[in-house]
């Protein structure tokens, strides 16, 4: 249950790197809060800056957007075979088949071990859009109309979507080491006679 949990929250924090379609649309537009914080209908652009901000914001989304859904994908797939384990848990097929818990174990030790060169690219291909001239003219754009969190830096759901995946590559190879011993419980218990 670990597992689906941290798979869902790395999905989460995943999608949240997506966002939305991108779009400058001025904050004051959205209403609520963005009315009062950004002074009523002022929006800080007008004519060209306003176009310009636009097509860097769909820029942007688009740089980040082949990250964000292989992210995405990884982390849907992690949820996935959890779910499977538990299902197969369930229907007692290591009981029947204690082998199935060796290929368990080893399947466990193969995310692992691809976790770690997953998360090498996720965060390593988030830092080349961060690095791109397009976050960095965005960045320049929105800071000289007084706007704040248009950075080229990580923001926290993708630290938190790293942290999770280190802990998740982490709860796999604890799995695998518990499916082990459970082959070893299994199979012993299947040594022994019937007693009535």
């Amino acid at each position: 249950m670990v597992e689906v949990l941290l798979a869902a929250l790395i999905l989460v924090c995943s999608s949240v790197s997506c966002g939305s379609a991108g779009g400058y649309t001025g904050l004051p537009a959205l209403g609520g809060i963005y009315y009062y914080q950004y002074g009523g209908a002022y929006s800080g652009f007008s004519g060209a800056d306003g176009e310009r901000a636009q097509q860097l914001d769909q820029r942007f989304y688009l740089l980040k957007l082949p990250v964000a859904r292989a992210a995405m994908a990884v982390a849907g797939c992690l949820l996935v075979f959890p779910c499977v384990l538990i299902l197969v848990g369930v229907l007692r097929v290591p009981w029947h088949f204690p082998a199935w818990l060796l290929i368990e174990s080893t399947l466990y030790v193969v995310i692992a071990v691809g976790t770690v060169p997953a998360l090498y690219y996720f965060l390593h291909s988030l830092l080349s859009v961060y690095n791109s001239s397009v976050c960095k003219e965005r960045e320049q754009l929105y800071q000289s109309k007084g706007y704040q969190g248009f950075w080229c830096s990580l923001h926290g759901a993708e630290i938190a979507a790293g942290l999770l995946g280190c802990l998740a590559a982490m709860a796999y190879l604890l799995s695998a080491g518990l499916a082990v011993r459970d082959y070893r419980t299994v199979h012993q218990q299947q040594q022994r006679p019937l007693q009535l």
